[in-house]
Protein backbone atom coordinates (compact mmCIF):
# COMPACT_ATOMS: atom_id res chain seq x y z
CA UNK A 1 0.00 0.00 0.00
CA UNK A 2 2.83 2.37 0.86
CA UNK A 3 4.52 1.64 -2.45
CA UNK A 4 1.35 2.49 -4.36
CA UNK A 5 1.03 5.78 -2.53
CA UNK A 6 4.67 6.63 -3.34
CA UNK A 7 4.07 5.76 -7.01
CA UNK A 8 0.97 7.93 -7.22
CA UNK A 9 2.83 10.74 -5.53
CA UNK A 10 5.70 10.50 -8.00
CA UNK A 11 3.30 10.51 -10.98
CA UNK A 12 1.55 13.55 -9.58
CA UNK A 13 4.81 15.39 -9.09
CA UNK A 14 5.85 14.53 -12.71
CA UNK A 15 2.62 15.85 -14.21
CA UNK A 16 2.83 18.94 -12.07
CA UNK A 17 6.37 19.58 -13.31
CA UNK A 18 5.27 19.08 -16.92
CA UNK A 19 2.36 21.45 -16.42
CA UNK A 20 4.67 24.04 -14.90
CA UNK A 21 7.13 23.57 -17.78
CA UNK A 22 4.41 24.01 -20.41
CA UNK A 23 3.14 27.04 -18.55
CA UNK A 24 6.64 28.50 -18.48
CA UNK A 25 7.15 27.88 -22.21
CA UNK A 26 3.80 29.49 -22.97
CA UNK A 27 4.71 32.45 -20.79
CA UNK A 28 8.08 32.88 -22.54
CA UNK A 29 6.43 32.55 -25.96
CA UNK A 30 3.90 35.26 -25.09
CA UNK A 31 6.69 37.44 -23.77
CA UNK A 32 8.63 36.95 -27.01
CA UNK A 33 5.59 37.81 -29.11
CA UNK A 34 4.99 40.93 -27.04
CA UNK A 35 8.68 41.95 -27.06
CA UNK A 36 8.99 45.07 -29.26
CA UNK A 37 12.69 44.69 -30.09
CA UNK A 38 14.78 42.21 -32.07
CA UNK A 39 15.07 38.77 -30.50
CA UNK A 40 18.68 37.57 -30.00
CA UNK A 41 18.62 34.21 -31.83
CA UNK A 42 21.84 33.69 -33.89
CA UNK A 43 21.60 30.89 -36.45
CA UNK A 44 17.82 30.83 -36.83
CA UNK A 45 14.81 33.13 -36.85
CA UNK A 46 13.13 33.69 -33.52
CA UNK A 47 10.73 36.10 -35.19
CA UNK A 48 9.75 33.31 -37.56
CA UNK A 49 9.49 30.71 -34.81
CA UNK A 50 7.62 32.72 -32.19
CA UNK A 51 5.80 35.57 -33.88
CA UNK A 52 4.52 34.24 -37.23
CA UNK A 53 2.00 31.41 -37.38
CA UNK A 54 2.70 28.91 -40.19
CA UNK A 55 6.13 30.34 -41.01
CA UNK A 56 8.75 27.95 -42.41
CA UNK A 57 11.77 28.60 -40.24
CA UNK A 58 14.02 26.65 -42.67
CA UNK A 59 13.22 28.92 -45.64
CA UNK A 60 16.43 30.90 -45.40
CA UNK A 61 18.54 27.77 -45.12
CA UNK A 62 16.62 26.14 -47.99
CA UNK A 63 17.37 29.14 -50.19
CA UNK A 64 21.05 28.83 -49.34
CA UNK A 65 21.00 25.12 -50.26
CA UNK A 66 19.16 25.89 -53.51
CA UNK A 67 21.70 28.57 -54.45
CA UNK A 68 24.62 26.27 -53.63
CA UNK A 69 23.05 23.39 -55.60
CA UNK A 70 22.44 25.63 -58.61
CA UNK A 71 26.02 26.91 -58.50
CA UNK A 72 27.41 23.38 -58.34
CA UNK A 73 25.16 22.17 -61.17
CA UNK A 74 26.25 25.11 -63.30
CA UNK A 75 29.91 24.32 -62.63
CA UNK A 76 29.32 20.65 -63.47
CA UNK A 77 27.58 21.58 -66.72
CA UNK A 78 30.46 23.83 -67.74
CA UNK A 79 32.93 21.04 -66.94
CA UNK A 80 30.92 18.56 -69.01
CA UNK A 81 30.80 20.99 -71.95
CA UNK A 82 34.56 21.52 -71.73
CA UNK A 83 35.13 17.76 -71.58
CA UNK A 84 32.89 17.28 -74.61
CA UNK A 85 34.84 19.92 -76.54
CA UNK A 86 38.11 18.24 -75.61
CA UNK A 87 36.82 14.83 -76.70
CA UNK A 88 35.57 16.23 -80.01
CA UNK A 89 38.91 17.96 -80.63
CA UNK A 90 40.79 14.75 -79.83
CA UNK A 91 38.55 12.58 -82.00
CA UNK A 92 38.64 15.11 -84.84
CA UNK A 93 42.42 15.33 -84.64
CA UNK A 94 42.77 11.57 -84.74
CA UNK A 95 40.85 11.28 -88.00
CA UNK A 96 44.00 10.87 -90.03
CA UNK A 97 43.79 7.90 -92.40
CA UNK A 98 44.24 7.12 -96.07
CA UNK A 99 43.94 4.23 -98.49
CA UNK A 100 45.16 4.33 -102.09
CA UNK A 101 45.55 1.60 -104.68
CA UNK A 102 46.48 0.98 -108.29
CA UNK A 103 49.44 2.08 -110.38
CA UNK A 104 49.46 4.51 -113.33
CA UNK A 105 49.49 1.72 -115.91
CA UNK A 106 47.73 -1.66 -115.87
CA UNK A 107 50.53 -3.00 -118.06
CA UNK A 108 53.85 -2.23 -116.39
CA UNK A 109 55.02 0.52 -114.07
CA UNK A 110 58.75 0.78 -114.72
CA UNK A 111 61.48 -0.03 -115.15
CA UNK A 112 63.15 3.35 -114.52
CA UNK A 113 66.78 4.36 -114.40
CA UNK A 114 66.34 5.85 -110.89
CA UNK A 115 64.29 5.01 -107.82
CA UNK A 116 60.71 6.33 -108.22
CA UNK A 117 57.97 6.80 -105.62
CA UNK A 118 54.83 4.88 -106.54
CA UNK A 119 51.89 7.27 -107.12
CA UNK A 120 48.97 5.05 -106.11
CA UNK A 121 46.32 6.86 -108.09
CA UNK A 122 42.98 5.53 -106.81
CA UNK A 123 42.28 7.16 -103.45
CA UNK A 124 39.33 5.70 -101.54
CA UNK A 125 40.03 7.38 -98.19
CA UNK A 126 42.01 10.47 -97.25
CA UNK A 127 40.94 11.83 -93.84
CA UNK A 128 43.14 14.76 -92.91
CA UNK A 129 44.31 15.20 -96.54
CA UNK A 130 47.71 13.79 -95.69
CA UNK A 131 48.14 11.67 -98.82
CA UNK A 132 49.17 13.22 -102.15
CA UNK A 133 48.23 10.84 -105.01
CA UNK A 134 50.25 12.79 -107.58
CA UNK A 135 53.46 12.08 -105.67
CA UNK A 136 52.45 8.97 -103.74
CA UNK A 137 53.63 10.67 -100.55
CA UNK A 138 51.91 10.81 -97.15
CA UNK A 139 52.72 13.90 -95.06
CA UNK A 140 51.79 13.74 -91.38
CA UNK A 141 49.41 16.61 -90.47
CA UNK A 142 50.34 16.20 -86.79
CA UNK A 143 52.87 14.34 -84.68
CA UNK A 144 51.90 10.87 -83.59
CA UNK A 145 52.27 7.13 -83.88
CA UNK A 146 51.11 5.85 -87.28
CA UNK A 147 50.38 2.44 -88.75
CA UNK A 148 51.30 1.81 -92.40
CA UNK A 149 50.96 -1.12 -94.76
CA UNK A 150 51.58 -1.71 -98.45
CA UNK A 151 51.10 -4.59 -100.85
CA UNK A 152 53.14 -5.23 -104.00
CA UNK A 153 51.52 -7.30 -106.72
CA UNK A 154 53.02 -8.18 -110.11
CA UNK A 155 52.87 -10.78 -112.83
CA UNK A 156 54.93 -11.58 -115.87
CA UNK A 157 54.50 -9.15 -118.74
CA UNK A 158 54.58 -12.13 -121.10
CA UNK A 159 55.39 -15.85 -120.99
CA UNK A 160 59.00 -16.56 -120.12
CA UNK A 161 59.64 -13.11 -118.69
CA UNK A 162 61.54 -12.67 -115.50
CA UNK A 163 59.38 -11.35 -112.60
CA UNK A 164 61.49 -8.66 -111.08
CA UNK A 165 60.14 -6.18 -108.50
CA UNK A 166 61.36 -4.52 -105.32
CA UNK A 167 59.51 -1.93 -103.26
CA UNK A 168 60.67 -0.09 -100.17
CA UNK A 169 58.73 1.95 -97.63
CA UNK A 170 60.66 5.04 -96.56
CA UNK A 171 60.23 7.49 -93.70
CA UNK A 172 61.89 10.84 -94.45
CA UNK A 173 64.21 9.13 -96.93
CA UNK A 174 65.17 6.24 -94.63
CA UNK A 175 64.20 2.67 -95.59
CA UNK A 176 61.85 1.13 -93.01
CA UNK A 177 60.59 -1.99 -94.84
CA UNK A 178 61.05 -3.77 -98.14
CA UNK A 179 59.44 -6.49 -100.32
CA UNK A 180 60.83 -8.08 -103.45
CA UNK A 181 60.47 -10.95 -105.90
CA UNK A 182 62.97 -12.24 -108.44
CA UNK A 183 62.31 -15.53 -110.23
CA UNK A 184 61.13 -17.18 -113.46
CA UNK A 185 58.98 -19.87 -111.85
CA UNK A 186 55.96 -17.83 -110.66
CA UNK A 187 53.59 -16.26 -113.16
CA UNK A 188 52.39 -13.79 -110.50
CA UNK A 189 53.13 -13.00 -106.89
CA UNK A 190 52.44 -10.49 -104.11
CA UNK A 191 53.94 -9.41 -100.81
CA UNK A 192 52.67 -7.29 -97.94
CA UNK A 193 54.41 -5.34 -95.20
CA UNK A 194 52.95 -3.53 -92.18
CA UNK A 195 54.64 -1.51 -89.47
CA UNK A 196 54.26 1.24 -86.87
CA UNK A 197 56.19 4.48 -87.25
CA UNK A 198 56.44 7.62 -85.13
CA UNK A 199 56.26 10.85 -87.13
CA UNK A 200 56.72 14.50 -86.37
CA UNK A 201 54.37 16.96 -88.01
CA UNK A 202 55.43 17.25 -91.65
CA UNK A 203 57.18 13.87 -91.65
CA UNK A 204 56.80 11.95 -94.91
CA UNK A 205 56.24 8.29 -95.75
CA UNK A 206 56.13 6.82 -99.26
CA UNK A 207 56.72 3.62 -101.22
CA UNK A 208 59.63 3.51 -103.64
CA UNK A 209 60.12 1.31 -106.71
CA UNK A 210 63.80 0.53 -107.05
CA UNK A 211 65.63 1.41 -110.27
CA UNK A 212 65.48 -1.30 -112.92
CA UNK A 213 62.47 -3.02 -111.30
CA UNK A 214 58.85 -3.06 -112.45
CA UNK A 215 55.27 -3.91 -111.46
CA UNK A 216 53.08 -5.43 -114.16
CA UNK A 217 49.48 -6.44 -114.78
CA UNK A 218 47.70 -4.71 -111.90
CA UNK A 219 44.27 -4.30 -113.50
CA UNK A 220 42.37 -4.91 -110.23
CA UNK A 221 44.18 -2.42 -107.97
CA UNK A 222 46.04 -5.07 -105.99
CA UNK A 223 48.93 -2.71 -105.33
CA UNK A 224 47.91 -0.54 -102.39
CA UNK A 225 49.27 1.75 -99.74
CA UNK A 226 47.42 2.75 -96.56
CA UNK A 227 47.99 4.26 -93.15
CA UNK A 228 46.31 5.85 -90.14
CA UNK A 229 47.26 7.60 -86.93
CA UNK A 230 47.09 5.37 -83.85
CA UNK A 231 47.42 8.24 -81.37
CA UNK A 232 48.81 11.74 -81.19
CA UNK A 233 52.00 12.74 -79.43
Amino acid sequence: MRAVVHLLLAVGVFHLARAQESSEILRLSKAAVAFPGELPCPGWSCDCALRQVGCCCATSRMHEVEDLTYTRLTDMWQSIKQLDRSVQETIGGRRVAFTASGIPSMHCFGPFSIDVSVPYNTVSLNHGDGYNPALGVFTAPRAGLYSFSFTAYSRRASAGDHMFFQLQLLRNGEVMASVWEENREDSEDSSTQGLLLSLERGGQVYVLLRAGRMLCGDAAGRNNFSGYMVHGM
